[in-house]
């Protein structure tokens, strides 16, 4: 479509410098009358060249954004090829990660209780060596108590 557009722009000015130029040598008498008609000319023709260049520029840019094209349609569909190939394992990974999930809270759940039962034993062991320690200290002082009293008996005998 650029390429269309810069091929008319050429033939226009083509077709306005031949038309200058064909003009009969007869109404050129005089070096005077020739200069600005020349100078028309060779603006014409330098306008020609630069059309031209512009034309050249744009269907290089024009060709460039349609590599790009071609190649980032090409790398898109191949990115989006390879994440639909790892949707599947992606998915089973998932899986397997909502399994695990489930299993550690079932085993911090018993880990918990576990933790509480535990607990529970601990504080009747302890308050059943503070009796057991209460009876002992009540049956020392008894023991003691008859030591120091048959100790006065064997010396009083």
């Amino acid at each position: 479509a650029m390429a269309g557009i810069v091929a008319v722009r050429a033939r226009w000015v083509a077709i306005l410098v031949l038309g200058l130029c064909a003009a009969p040598a007869a109404s050129m008498t005089t070096k005077a009358t020739a200069n600005p008609i020349r100078r028309v000319v060779n603006m014409l023709q330098d306008m020609q060249k630069q059309v031209q260049d512009e034309g050249k520029e744009e269907q290089d840019l024009y060709d460039k954004f349609m590599c790009y094209c071609r190649t980032g349609t090409a790398d898109l569909t191949s990115g989006i090829e390879a994440a639909k190939t790892k949707i599947p394992a992606l998915e089973s990974d998932i899986s397997k990660a909502t399994a695990q999930k489930a299993q550690l809270e079932q085993e911090i759940a018993k880990a918990t209780k576990d933790r509480k039962a535990a607990g529970a034993s601990m504080r009747e062991a302890a308050a059943l060596r503070d009796k057991e320690a209460d009876a002992f200290n009540k049956e020392s002082a008894e023991t003691k108590a008859n030591i120091q009293s048959t100790g006065l008996a064997i010396e009083a005998l």
